[in-house]
């Protein structure tokens, strides 16, 4: 299961009962709607308060994950991948945590905050994703032209665009029109706010999810 909470906040569940919650925001302090979730394994690439509210997270004995390297969380295997916020190397919003994980024999790739191209040797310790989540809105992070380089490197089977604008949003950032006006139409699916599928149900041909509040 995937469920959106708005920005690059989800909320990814197994059939074990682990869930894992990708950068959590507040909701207030962007303009959207809070987060109702519970996990057990908080994934935070950066220190922004768009990113990190670890707070709004529910769960008594939730672990948190800040740092690139090898973790593994309830029987989740997690990578962190040191990368940038912006193109000077950090010049300008510090660093950020791409994160490799896998539940259920589905490989995710978060990319957080990612405002640079990924070199080779990013690339190689991502390797093979079957659901990449990438940044698109642009300003603070990958905009649209960039974000579709960074998906031909990776050949993921499924694209979820995240970090742009909607309804409420108070970041001036761009909406997902200009990432979605790059790919062939019959490739894209609404999946409204909720996925339920397994590793069999992944597409063969790669599909872009756009998932909505």
């Amino acid at each position: 299961m995937i469920r959106w909470h708005g920005h690059s906040c989800f909320e990814i569940g197994n059939e074990d009962e682990v869930t894992l919650v990708t950068d959590p925001h507040d909701g207030k302090s962007i303009g959207i709607k809070p987060p109702v979730v519970a996990a057990n394994v908080v994934l935070m690439s950066h220190d922004h308060f768009d990113h990190n509210c670890e707070r709004i997270v529910q769960g008594l004995d939730k672990k948190s994950v800040t740092k690139a390297g090898n973790h593994n969380i309830r029987g989740i295997p997690i990578l962190g991948i040191a990368s940038w916020h912006d193109e000077e190397e950090g010049k300008k919003r510090g660093q950020n945590i791409i994160f490799k994980f896998e539940i259920d024999g589905i490989k995710f790739c978060h990319l957080g905050d990612l405002g640079q191209i990924l070199d080779d040797a990013q690339i190689s310790k991502i390797g093979e994703i079957d659901i990449l989540f990438i940044p698109v809105g642009g300003t603070f992070t990958l905009d649209a032209a960039a974000a579709w380089k960074v998906v031909k490197m990776l050949k993921p089977r499924v694209i979820v665009p995240m970090h742009f604008r909607i309804g409420g949003l108070s970041l001036s950032i761009a909406s997902v029109d200009g990432f979605l006006e790059k790919a062939k139409s019959d490739l894209v699916v609404r999946v409204g706010n909720e996925v339920e599928m397994t590793k069999e149900d992944l597409p063969e041909e790669q599909e872009i999810w756009v998932f909505s509040l």
